[in-house]
């Protein structure tokens, strides 16, 4: 497994090697802010981005995004922008996932960014029964977790935190420790869940903005190295400047 220590000015598509097709987003933390900076460094390369989702997401700024589109709208929109949402209106002003197939979406764009995963805002989570949407298309999974959660207690700064406790063996009324984060990203039923044999799973710490965090990072990054289940995990603060890249 890899370690990377992600810089400002680096290539998040080369951290990851993102391959073209579908990469789906899990857990919590930065999972919008991940997809939507890949999706600017896609587009700006000149490749075609469809960013989606199979749960919901508020439509991006900046992006044009499509709602009930058919082939043909898809098309004639990214033949004007290189990235476009796409989505079905939902509740509280959100989009659902569209009514195209993500088979349908990957045949129209180099690539297709999918929120897979809701975590309300919230740095970690633990999925539901219902959770993650994974389309089985999926090429690439990068589950998030903000380490901003690590230290605190459970049932404050997890989203599901009784089932974020019995992934660990925890007590939702005590602080989250590294171990438990790692248990949780590399446990089948946390954020490996759905993740099949022919998917790629790779992880990422985000908000790694201080030095205590950091080192809670690579504490984290050591933990999911011994279980052998990522493939490599990216240590970031996405918006802000991290330390240089290692391997």
């Amino acid at each position: 497994m890899h370690t990377i220590f992600f810089q400002k000015n680096d290539s998040l598509v080369r951290a990851f090697e993102v391959p073209q097709g579908v990469t789906a987003f899990v857990g919590g933390g930065g999972k919008t802010t991940l997809m939507l900076r890949l999706a600017k460094e896609l587009s700006g390369a000149g490749e075609r981005v469809i960013v989606t989702t199979t749960t919901h997401i508020f439509p991006p700024d900046g992006m044009d995004t499509l709602t009930n589109a058919r082939e043909a709208d898809v098309r004639a929109a990214l033949a004007k922008e290189n990235a476009v949402c796409l989505g079905t209106p939902s509740k509280q002003g959100k989009l659902a996932a569209p009514d195209l197939p993500v088979a349908v979406l990957a045949d129209l764009a180099d690539y297709v960014l999918v929120e897979a995963d809701g975590a309300r805002k919230l740095p970690l989570k633990a999925p539901a029964e219902h959770e993650p949407v994974i389309p089985e298309e999926t090429k690439l999974v990068i589950a998030v977790a903000g380490l901003d959660g690590v230290g605190r207690v459970m049932e404050e700064t997890v989203f599901r935190p009784e089932l974020y406790a019995a992934l660990t063996g925890g007590d939702t009324h005590a602080a989250v420790s590294e171990g438990d984060v790692a248990r949780v990203l590399s446990h089948p039923d946390g954020q490996r869940k759905r993740v099949t044999g022919g998917m790629r799973y790779c992880v990422l710490l985000n908000k790694a903005d201080d030095a205590r965090r950091q080192s809670a990072a690579l504490k984290i990054a050591e933990l999911l190295r011994q279980t052998g289940r990522v493939e490599r995990t990216v240590i970031a603060a996405l918006g802000k400047t991290a330390r240089e890249t290692i391997s």
